[in-house]
């Protein structure tokens, strides 16, 4: 147990095992020992109370107040350190996640689908390209809507629960949901987004260990909310690249493909038109 994050594992907090994670904690060890001395200092004060203005010492009230200016340079203390803490670590650290992505050929991009209970993601393939989407096309051999008629889809990978990613390299997650909203965490990774329907949320990070990590939803989204957890497994690049083969060979370019339609059964003339493509955050 590191001297740094002492009080933060103490309270459960899992290891870090992203590169801007060291951030956080320091920013949350912090916090927890500036509480922790407001807590012994006050809690000091109000035994002092107790006892200096006991009913036997000061059986008389004393309407004039407090006259030393102890108790305004204490509060002024407080909220300057807390003035600190918000403008000078909290908020660029927070500018820094949701401004400055890492630019889209070296990041791995991945879109997360949440839905009631479980996450869902979508890589490209071999193109590079993702496959649209459309809700007419959900079913349960198709989860997130893979449009059957677009080329780029079909060699798309899609799984449940399970997410694979290669250490050291930025990972850019677009979050979306198919019907409440959930949100995406990772606690190892210190970071976490809102899955919205209707919005494409990203969010970043760069895993700097191998090993499996949980994810779960940090919003109560249902009554099975409790369950709605995941994986998240870092990869080394040549395990990742093993993995991204074997979940093709699986998919055999079937997924998310339409069923062969029966025979003589008429075909529709019509089809769902593309949803249009959200904007790269690095762009």
């Amino acid at each position: 147990m590191s001297s740094l994050a002492l009080i933060n594992e103490f309270l459960g907090q899992p290891p870090n095992a992203s590169s801007h994670g060291y951030q956080i904690d320091h920013i949350l060890e912090f916090c927890h020992w500036f509480m922790g001395a407001l807590f012994l200092g006050w809690s000091a004060f109000f035994i002092f109370v107790l006892i200096r203005f006991r009913r036997r010492r000061q059986p008389g009230a004393d309407h004039r107040g407090v006259r030393s200016g102890i108790s305004t340079h204490l509060e002024f203390s407080v909220v300057l350190i807390e003035a600190v803490l918000l403008l000078g670590f909290a908020i660029p650290l927070w500018a820094k996640r949701v401004n400055q992505f890492p630019p889209g050929k070296e990041a791995l991009v991945v879109h997360v689908i949440a839905q009631q209970f479980s996450f869902n993601y979508q890589l490209p393939g071999s193109d590079g390209q993702f496959g649209r989407r459309d809700i007419r096309f959900v079913s349960n051999s198709n989860p997130i809507g893979l449009d059957p008629n677009d080329p780029a889809g079909k060699d798309d990978i899609v799984t449940t629960g399970e997410l694979h990613v290669p250490v050291n390299r930025p990972v850019i997650a677009e979050l979306s949901s198919k019907d409440v909203i959930h949100d995406f965490f990772l606690p190892s990774m210190r970071i976490a987004g809102d899955a919205i329907p209707g919005s494409l949320i990203p969010i970043w990070f760069t895993p700097i260990k191998t090993g499996t990590d949980e994810v779960i939803c940090g919003q109560l989204c249902g009554l099975g909310h409790y369950g709605m957890k995941g994986t998240l497994v870092v990869d080394t690049p040549q395990d990742y690249q093993a993995w991204l083969k074997e979940r093709a060979e699986l998919a055999g370019g079937t997924q998310g493909a339409a069923p062969s339609p029966s025979p003589g059964a008429q075909q529709p003339q019509n089809k769902p038109p593309a949803p249009v493509a959200s904007p790269s955050p690095s762009g």
